[in-house]
This record gives structure tokens, sequence and C-alpha cells, in this order.
């Protein structure tokens, strides 16, 4: 676990991120840590997926990696998801510290 971030843990070779959505936001972005998760904000509503897609979508554009890279693991129906990336966690870190707060 990387102690920058608490939400952020190795899988394998990949990693694992756990995620807070706030749904129907105006804008979609990540707005910080809250209760061991990043949270992010999701411009979608929770609906048919819509709100899973676009957050499966930021995460990949944000963090510079086809989507293919970016999974939902868990929480499909819940407010706090898990994500699998296929990226090693340090670099996963390097790239979230570079995200605008």
């Amino acid at each position: 676990m990387n102690p920058d971030w608490p939400c952020l843990s190795a899988k394998g070779a990949g990693s694992r991120l756990a995620v807070a959505v706030v749904p129907n936001a105006r804008r979609t972005g990540a707005d910080g840590l809250h209760d061991g998760a990043l949270r992010v904000r999701l411009a979608a509503p929770p609906v048919d997926g819509k709100a899973n897609d676009l957050l499966v979508e930021w995460l990949a554009d944000a963090l510079q990696l086809p989507r293919r890279a970016v999974r939902l693991a868990r929480g499909a129906s819940a407010r706090r998801k898990q994500i699998e990336i296929d990226l090693p966690e340090a670099e996963v870190a390097r790239r979230l510290a570079a995200l605008p707060r």
C-alpha cells in the first residue's frame, strides 16, 4: 500500500484502486480522498452503467492508458468500487499525484 494513496494497492503486476463515486455531478473529476478511497465526481447518472462507463473512461484518460487497461472489478451497482489497472502501483501513484486537485 502506498502511504500517499491509501486507496491504491498492488494486484499482481498491476494495481487495484478503491474509488468512491458521486454520480450526477456538474463535472467529472477527482475530488480528493474520502474514507480510504479516491472520490471521483461523475457527470453521468447511475443508470444503465453510464456512470461506470464514464468512470473507466475518465480514469484511463487521466492515467494516460488505453481504456482496456482499466477495468471495473467490483461494485458495479455501488458507490464504492474497485478498479483494476494494468500498471504497477508506483506508476499509478505517480500519475495520480499529477492530477489536478
